[in-house]
């Protein structure tokens, strides 16, 4: 008869001390604080890294309450990466609902290979303080804009944006060695591999498509790519798109100093904004005699050294 009264008194201490533990968990750190902590979470962190780091921060008194807390409100799925606002007089709930909403900065995500008016188009949808004058700020700095992904503030201005994106830029071009072979400058790389961005989708073909365009430079050759055409024709208002799919034999004909099947050389700026992988291989091109290639139908390239070789790749691959 005694024992299930001593598991009892033992669950009432073993209960007593969870809810001592737990409350004490939730309260806050320092209930009459009035400093302010900007709590930063890197995208793809888990609510266990997070709990950690706020303790680590004194935000929290213990990171396994926080855990089990946000666990148990559902919210494991509702925190946001960016930066946060807190103070240790805040309890650990009004922590955990911080963290879903009301970041001070924005990842954004900039992909490989878009020209500024598409990052124009990215930022207008996020950034709440973006203006149409923008627009033309982020074309003057066409091709230095680098992809990547960012932390942004709300109230940023253009000026920032450009400048964050263009430091970006300059340290990951100081990480490229060009081959000595390279004939092109700073600027001739840049130019050159915002079009390979748009023509090599594979990281294989790149130095390949370099390689050709720098043979045809090379002979006097125009360099006959589709996407400084693209880049010349703008917005496609019926395929609601800044790079027209199907070009015409009129489209090729377009008066622009960007048209590279009537022009010789290089377009005289970028057309997109290349990836380290696409300026790395423009800067080092692969040895090769070939003068043509093709894309087939799933965006690998095929090449030839000439122009029977060439007609033979479009016959084999139904272009």
């Amino acid at each position: 008869m005694k024992k299930p009264g001593i598991i009892f008194i033992v669950l009432v201490i073993f209960f007593s001390l969870a809810f001592i533990w737990w409350k004490n968990g939730i309260s806050p750190v320092d209930p009459v604080s009035k400093q302010q902590v900007i709590f930063v979470i890197q995208k793809g962190s888990g609510v266990r890294e997070i709990a950690n780091q706020l303790k680590a921060q004194g935000l929290i008194k213990d990171p396994v309450v926080f855990f089990l807390l946000v666990k148990k409100m559902g919210l494991d799925n509702k925190i946001q990466a960016g930066d946060f606002r807190l103070s240790p007089s805040q309890s650990a709930t009004e922590i955990a609902l911080a963290l879903t909403h009301g970041t001070l900065d924005i990842w954004i995500t900039i992909p490989e290979g878009k020209r500024a008016e598409e990052i124009a188009d990215i930022l207008q949808d996020k950034i709440p303080t973006y203006k149409p004058a923008w627009r033309p700020v982020l074309n003057r700095n066409e091709g230095y804009l680098f992809p990547d992904t960012y932390l942004i503030p709300r109230d940023v201005t253009v000026d920032f944006i450009v400048s964050m994106m263009r430091d970006n830029f300059e340290k990951k071009f100081a990480q490229i060695q060009p081959s000595n072979k390279n004939i092109l400058s700073k600027e001739q790389i840049i130019i050159l591999a915002s079009i390979i961005e748009r023509e090599a989708k594979f990281s294989n073909d790149r130095s390949l498509v370099a390689s050709v365009l720098l043979n045809r430079i090379n002979l006097g050759m125009p360099l006959q790519v589709d996407a400084t055409i693209q880049y010349a024709l703008g917005y496609q208002t019926d395929e609601k798109r800044w790079w027209k799919k199907g070009l015409t034999n009129q489209d090729l004909k377009i008066d622009s100093a960007y048209n590279t099947y009537t022009q010789v050389g290089l377009p005289h700026t970028p057309i997109s904004n290349p990836g380290f992988d696409v300026l790395n291989s423009t800067a080092n091109p692969a040895d090769t005699d070939y003068l043509y290639y093709i894309s087939d139908k799933s965006g690998h390239n095929h090449y030839a050294k000439t122009l029977a070789e060439h007609n033979a790749n479009i016959r084999k691959y139904g272009l």
